[in-house]
């Protein structure tokens, strides 16, 4: 008999070093110590407290206070400025410091030396440099997109003087990385200044980089959540080409830097931009891609890194593994439709060829049992769909020589949906399987992309070819 209490293992959560992985920050307690912050705080009729999320001075508030009662920073940013979350941007920390503890590749430091880190886009709020230093007791070197400008290209200091071999090598640099199809893409794509080459000075090493890219490619887009408020100037927000663009000319300097740094990474806001730029740094020749994913209330962000450093172990990945976690986003998702909506259509999917549902609105979950009927009246519209690992497992010839479906040993698939807000526009709609098993994982990569034809057709707008 399954356990019903059994936890949900499968869906990233917060951390677990993150400090409010067990202990969320109590907005009672914040307002009975902060003043300035009791002023935000607001009781639903339930009575527990509440922010407005949509209120840029209540989430700078909050920040605020955080910083000061859990990290002993004091800090404040103008109106306007991006305004970070503590508990997301520390889940980031936390991932650069397992990937440094990690036995992967080689530490440069001994115990002594302190870890360096180097922090693209610091912007005005300095998020990073602060939560490193005060978590871990890390140094940054932090830069801002606005230190570069374009004179920097052809051979001038931002200062207006000349660097005397910087054009050379920025030439040369050219020279090298337009042979290269892949890398030559990436430069049709972005047209500022490096980010790195040019910037970090010649034998100077550090132990990571890490950036939260300009994620969108217009303030207009970045504009489109009406749920949050977390500001921030264009010059923070927006890149053309967006976090793509922005992400690729990251690896295109690494190319050039390569052991500089003992690891590249950036925070990724969409999953499509993920596949894309590790395709990117297989061709490049990168010896280690490491990706993550951010989980934070109804928020979902993936960690990508990537190094040069020659890996101390032959690593081995098993192709003959069978996945149990599926994905994809919903991209273009028209204005009257939020996560709600795909959460009840995802519902319904399901219960239509018959199967058991159970939602969870708060957690925008719906768990899913289905038996070996339901999974066939899912299927049979389109027998074309089922991949290999399906006619592998699940397909048997019956007497008269059609084809039939064979079920798990246990007759059913047990499984569930999650919807993730993504940036405004973007859901991600994630399937994970509760038990183990090779024959189950067939069946439920042919379901799930049935299920990513229906909730396309139904809720995002179609561009044009």
């Amino acid at each position: 008999m399954p356990n019903k209490k059994r936890k949900r293992l499968e869906r990233p959560t917060i951390h677990p070093r993150n400090r409010y992985s067990e202990n969320p920050p109590d907005f009672r307690l914040l307002a009975s110590l902060y003043p300035s912050f009791e002023s935000f705080v607001f009781y639903s009729h339930d009575g527990r407290p509440r922010i407005d999320w949509t209120d840029f001075n209540a989430t700078r508030e909050l920040t605020r206070v955080l910083l000061d009662h859990d990290h002993g920073v004091k800090w404040w940013i103008p109106d306007g400025q991006l305004c970070p979350t503590v508990p997301n941007r520390s889940n980031y920390i936390h991932w650069i410091e397992d990937l440094l503890s990690s036995e992967i590749i080689a530490k440069t430091n001994t115990s002594q030396d302190k870890v360096r880190g180097f922090d693209i886009g610091t912007g005005a709020n300095c998020i990073y440099p602060l939560l490193g230093a005060s978590l871990l007791g890390w140094s940054f070197v932090g830069t801002g997109q606005s230190l570069l400008t374009e004179e920097t290209c052809s051979g001038q200091m931002v200062s207006g003087e000349p660097d005397p071999g910087l054009g050379d090598i920025l030439s040369e640099k050219s020279e090298s990385l337009t042979s290269n199809p892949v890398v030559s893409d990436i430069m049709k794509e972005y047209h500022g200044p490096p980010v790195l080459f040019g910037v970090v000075k010649d034998g100077e090493s550090f132990d990571f980089c890490m950036c939260n890219p300009p994620f969108f490619e217009s303030m207009e887009e970045a504009g489109l959540n009406p749920k949050t408020s977390c500001g921030g100037t264009a010059q923070e927000m927006v890149c053309p080409g967006g976090e793509r663009a922005f992400i690729s000319q990251i690896i295109e300097d690494s190319v050039i830097l390569k052991q500089s740094f003992r690891w590249y990474t950036s925070m990724i806001g969409r999953k499509s931009n993920l596949k894309v730029l590790v395709s990117k740094l297989r061709e490049v020749g990168v010896t280690i891609v490491k990706t993550t994913e951010f989980v934070q209330g109804k928020t979902c962000r993936w960690g990508l890194a990537w190094s040069f450093t020659p890996p101390l172990k032959k690593m081995i990945v098993s192709h003959l593994v069978e996945k149990r976690k599926f994905s994809f986003m919903l991209e273009g998702l028209q204005r009257q439709f939020s996560a709600i909506h795909v959460l009840k259509s995802v519902e319904s999917f399901f219960t239509a060829a018959g199967a058991s549902c159970k939602s969870n609105t708060l957690s925008f979950i719906v768990d899913v049992t289905a038996s070996k009927e339901h999974v066939e009246a899912i299927l049979k519209s389109v027998p074309q769909k089922i991949d290999e690992s399906v006619n592998c497992h699940f397909m048997s010839e019956t007497s008269n020589g059609s084809s039939r479906l064979h079920t798990p040993v246990d007759d059913k698939l047990c499984f569930h949906v999650s919807v993730f807000q993504q940036i405004p526009g973007t859901l991600l709609v994630r399937g994970s399987l509760n038990h183990d098993g090779n024959s189950e994982s067939g069946a439920f990569s042919s379901i799930f992309q049935q299920l990513e034809e229906v909730l396309k057709k139904e809720f995002c707008r179609q561009r044009p070819l």
